[in-house]
């Protein structure tokens, strides 16, 4: 069996976060915690987690092009823990890698990014939140891996010890489509809404109404894409890893000469051409002089939403939420596409 190991920067030993831009390396046979995997570890493949954040398609090019080249039994990723770029990197990379026949399995937090990064492609080993617990988690991916490596298939998440991978399976039921099709329909009509796929993501109940606009502190959020002309901060335009933020200060609109839009998801044509579409900056200063509300917080906060994994997302509203409550901010302007 030949086994092909993902490790960030740190872990392969090449440094910590002054390395974190460094781009991918091979080495041969096993490094960091590959030693502790009690598997015939090949070769092991390395790069930085901002790299791989901020040049995704250029990291997953020369890692897939490895793995075609060497042709591992099985690949093995991390484990991450509780890192969300690292574990976004784990769980991008073991996707990949699949869809393209190399059976994968990784290892994080269940909330890591990387778990949804992963797509359901990869076994996702749960793990604590720190390296405390890496003796456990090279053991639970290790013997999946053994498994992959020799054409075999993990039994269920409850006994093999990964999480659920969304995957639906054809099976034999006793009532027809048809029938459950009708309780369905008539239990919506009596204000029951069903479904047989348990929905994956948790409602969020909405906030109470601001109490007194005239003193509200209002900020701008958007995921849009929208940043200063040239994108100097290298905002990806799809499946963003990051959030964003850029001073309002003295900026009354937003014209073209001055921003865009960098989102992969629609036609940017009249965004770029009047930004003030897509981010109303010239309203709210209207509004603002008017007396509409108390004032507009002096800063702006973009991100790309297209393919933005749920974990990213909510870990995006976790961060900018709470900047924004140190900052006493009473509401949000968050536009879309």
């Amino acid at each position: 069996m030949k086994v092909a190991h993902y490790l960030n920067q740190f872990f392969a030993g090449f440094g910590a976060e002054e390395q974190a831009s460094m781009g991918a390396v091979r080495v041969e046979g096993a490094v960091g915690p590959g030693r502790g995997l009690g598997l015939p570890v090949a070769v092991t493949y390395s790069c930085g987690d901002d790299y791989f954040g901020e040049a995704e398609d250029a990291a997953l090019a020369q890692l897939l092009g490895w793995i075609a080249k060497d042709r591992p039994d099985v690949l093995v990723c991390g484990p991450a823990f509780g890192s969300g770029r690292y574990g976004y990197a784990c769980g991008s990379l073991a996707r990949e890698a699949a869809r393209r026949g190399v059976p994968a399995v990784t290892a994080m937090e269940p909330d890591n990014p990387g778990v949804v990064a992963a797509e359901g492609w990869a076994y996702v080993v749960p793990t604590t939140p720190t390296v405390i617990g890496m003796r456990q988690a090279l053991a639970g991916m290790a013997a999946i891996a053994r498994l992959l490596g020799i054409g075999g298939e993990p039994g269920s998440p409850e006994e093999a010890g990964y999480l659920p991978r969304s995957i639906r399976r054809n099976v034999r039921v006793d009532r027809l489509g048809a029938d459950r099709a009708v309780d369905l329909l008539l239990a919506k009509i009596a204000g029951d809404t069903l479904t047989e796929i348990a929905p994956p993501i948790a409602a969020v109940e909405p906030p109470p109404p601001v109490p007194n606009m005239t003193s509200a502190l209002i900020a701008l959020v958007t995921e849009s894409g929208c940043v200063p002309r040239g994108n100097p901060d290298h905002l990806t335009s799809r499946r963003s890893s990051r959030w964003l933020r850029y001073t309002l200060d003295g900026v009354a609109t937003l014209d073209s000469r001055g921003y865009e839009t960098v989102h992969g998801g629609f036609d940017t044509t009249f965004a770029n051409g009047e930004p003030n579409r897509i981010v109303p900056l010239d309203a709210l200063r209207a509004s603002e002089r008017n007396g509409n509300y108390g004032a507009l917080h002096p800063f702006l906060y973009t991100t790309s939403g297209v393919d933005t994994s749920v974990a990213n997302a909510v870990r995006f509203g976790q961060e900018i939420g709470a900047e924004l409550l140190d900052a006493g901010v009473t509401a949000v302007v968050l536009t879309g596409t």
